[in-house]
């Protein structure tokens, strides 16, 4: 059995379109789904997200509609993004990052039309995956300090966005990288024949 770790934020779209996607892994391959927050991250390495870039922005829509379609993936981006994620990541760490539950936030999210970013929307989204008490118990110190700690531990692993997977101490970060991730998984050598090692010199 393979461990991989996933890290993800659901202001992300590349996350949400990743996630629909990994049922492509190899069939024992465990997923344990980590959730961070993406603002953490670019704060930590001095980034911009691709919205906080008008130009980027309108591309990075463009582009993940068209990926989904192509995918074959239901989607639609929320009437507000970026929207400010926190409830959405604490409900994931108070019921223990449970991948039906993450799954049914990221459809709430990116298929439907209730907007994350407004109270309504919220409880919508709760009513939606079966969880219309969720506000009680997101405010806990604990799942609050649980979402920090694994927002650091994700910086000092290397991560500096998401979704990213992290497998035997390597990062694959992206939708794109699942093929890279797959390669990888099928033989353990890749980064290590002279070219790839050559890479790191550079």
């Amino acid at each position: 059995m393979t461990t991989v770790d996933c890290y993800f934020d659901y202001v992300s779209p590349f996350s949400y379109l990743f996630h629909e996607q990994l049922h492509r892994l190899p069939e024992h391959t465990s997923v344990n789904y980590i959730p961070v927050l993406f603002a953490g991250l670019l704060k930590h390495w001095g980034n911009l997200g691709p919205v906080e870039i008008e130009r980027k922005k309108i591309f990075t829509y463009r582009h993940c509609t068209w990926l989904a379609k192509r995918l074959g993936i239901p989607f639609r981006i929320p009437d507000t993004h970026p929207f400010v994620p926190l409830p959405y990541l604490r409900l994931t760490v108070a019921k223990g990052n449970d991948k039906e539950v993450i799954t049914r936030i990221f459809r709430a999210i990116w298929t439907k039309e209730h907007d994350p970013a407004t109270d309504a929307g919220r409880h919508a989204i709760w009513n939606e995956i079966d969880e219309p008490d969720a506000d009680n118990f997101i405010g806990s110190t604990t799942v609050k300090q649980t979402l920090i700690t694994n927002t650091e531990k994700a910086v000092e692993n290397g991560v500096f966005g998401v979704p990213t997977l992290f497998a035997d101490g390597e990062l694959f970060w992206g939708l794109d990288s699942i093929d890279l991730l797959l390669d990888y998984l099928t033989d353990r050598n890749l980064f290590r024949q002279s070219e790839m090692k050559r890479l790191e010199s550079i």
